[in-house]
């Protein structure tokens, strides 16, 4: 059903499904490319350095009682679906709308690591850059986890899970939003924040997603 606006914030939550619409934006002023960096420099128009990968969790150990433990099965994880935040934007102004929440996202506090950026047509200036220097190294600092990531949301598959997922609805050919949405619910453990055409992506949350 439609969205009711509401005032620009954005809320982090672990409670169901929810589209939080923000005021309009104005119009998108051009962002320059950044330069060649590792992967732990800051992303671009954000100084300081991004936090440390945390360690994975040590295997679980087997008991030994005269037989090899039988394997368990694994179990399916259940977690609360991501709340889902709706940032009204042109296709034009998508990408820019984007950019501004995970500033927000940031300056609130929150881990650079944390936050996956998908973008439905044109690449993030950022990711058009880091991937003129081969997808081997693009990638790496995607497994690094020490900064914001960038990808086409058709590469949504290939990235890992993280509480904060943005997408920019900029485009792409019919069917992208839709296809890439759900995607991207599915990589959100907790907020899922959407800059787009309201009438377009209320169209998609609604038919399921």
């Amino acid at each position: 059903m439609p969205l009711i606006p509401e005032e620009p914030q954005i809320h982090e939550s672990a409670q169901g499904p929810r589209v939080t619409p923000a005021a309009g934006r104005t119009a998108p002023t051009p962002r320059p490319v950044p330069g060649p960096r590792s992967a732990a420099s800051p992303r671009p128009g954000n100084p300081g350095p991004g936090q440390a990968r945390p360690a994975p969790p040590a295997p679980p150990t087997q008991r030994a009682s005269g037989a090899a433990a039988k394997p368990q099965p694994s179990r399916p994880e259940h977690r609360s679906a991501p709340q889902i935040q709706l940032i009204p934007a042109p296709v034009g102004g998508a990408l820019d709308a984007a950019d501004e929440a995970v500033d927000l996202l940031l300056d609130s506090g929150r881990a650079p690591g944390d936050v996956l950026v998908l973008t439905t047509g044109d690449q993030h200036p950022w990711a058009a850059h880091e991937l003129s220097f081969g997808e081997d190294a693009y990638w790496a600092q995607h497994d690094a986890r020490d900064d914001v990531f960038y990808a086409d949301a058709a590469s949504a598959g290939r990235a890992a899970e993280r509480p904060v997922v943005v997408v920019a609805v900029n485009g792409g050919p019919d069917g992208t939003a839709a296809r890439a949405l759900p995607a991207a619910l599915e990589k959100a453990s907790g907020l899922l924040i959407v800059c787009g055409d309201p009438q377009q992506i209320n169209t998609v949350l609604g038919a399921g997603v």
